[in-house]
């Protein structure tokens, strides 16, 4: 339990930092995002998770 809270801890903060540090920029990327056509959405959310479960796996498989 105490590894998912940390997990999710360091989740909002890496969410969390592109706002504080340049509130504008994201402002920008989020508009340009909403723009986006939701398959390439789609691709990016697979391919990210993909990315994520690899590295978790990798990471499980080494230690």
């Amino acid at each position: 339990m105490k590894l998912l809270l940390l997990l999710v801890g360091m989740v909002l903060i890496l969410e969390g930092l592109p706002y504080a540090a340049a509130p504008d920029m994201m402002q920008n990327w989020l508009q340009k995002l909403s723009q986006m056509d939701p398959k390439q959405l789609r691709i990016v959310g697979i391919v990210t998770v993909t990315s994520g479960l690899l590295i978790c796996w990798l990471v499980n498989r080494g230690g």
